[in-house]
Formats: structure tokens, sequence, C-alpha cells
């Protein structure tokens, strides 16, 4: 099984990911939003029986509901764990380059502006997390 590790942008936390992720897509909730300082976030979806921390100990903290994980030395999001899912949202821009290949948006809700791409953009959840696959209108 492939293994990938990855690290904050420090190299103290690093995180290895076992196998494929279960989903890649891009966040737009207005958490994602507030905690990055961004208009949406890059995800990629593991099973967190299928990550190991492998150097150092982030530091855990949540705005909402959601326990995030950041570094303490550089500040790097290196990923959410969702309440009750059972996943781990890893931070794509931390994985190597070209890995990550999103197939949808979710919480579209919230976003900032219509996004303009070919793929599936989901009003809050896809059915494959909870969802409704409601999708926007636009």
């Amino acid at each position: 099984m492939e293994m990938t590790t990855i690290q904050c942008n420090c190299g103290a936390i690093k995180l290895e990911l076992i196998g494929e992720p279960l989903a890649q897509l891009y966040c737009h909730c207005d958490d994602c939003q507030a905690v990055h300082g961004a208009a949406y976030v890059p995800v990629a979806m593991y099973r967190i029986s299928a990550t190991r921390l492998v150097a150092g100990e982030p530091v855990m903290w949540k705005r909402k509901a959601t326990p995030r994980a950041t570094c303490g030395e550089c500040g790097t999001r290196v990923f959410a764990e969702p309440p009750g899912m059972g996943i781990r949202g890893v931070t794509a821009l931390l994985l190597p380059k070209g890995m990550f290949k999103p197939t949808a948006h979710m919480q579209c809700q919230h976003a900032l502006l219509p996004i303009q791409d070919d793929l599936p953009h989901y009003k809050g959840f896809p059915a494959a997390f909870g969802g409704s696959d409601e999708q926007m209108p636009w």
C-alpha cells in the first residue's frame, strides 16, 4: 500500500498518509474561510486510521466544532477532524506536487463568489459525507 509523508512548513510536524484519500475537494465553509483566511481550502480526506503522526505534536484547537491540528512552531494548519465522521481533512497544499486531484467543491452555500469549473458544486456536504448532494444553481 502506498504511503505518503507530509509535513508542516518548518518540518516539526510529520504525518503519514496510507493509501488513497477517500475524497479530494475544495471546502468553502465559513469555518475554513475564517481559520485559513481564504475563500476556500483544498482538502484530502483520509480515514483517521489511515493517518499516523510520526513527528512532533500539533496544537489541537477549534474555532466552532471542528478540532484542528496546527504546528505550534510555524502555524501551518495540518489537518481537521470533522466531528462524528472518523476522517481527517488534510490540508492538500501539503501533499506532494501533482497529488491533489479535486473532484468537487462542498459547502458552496458559503462561497464568496460563484465558482466556474467543471466540478460539482455541493450546497452543503455530498451524500458520501452525510449530505444531500444538492448542488448550487450557478
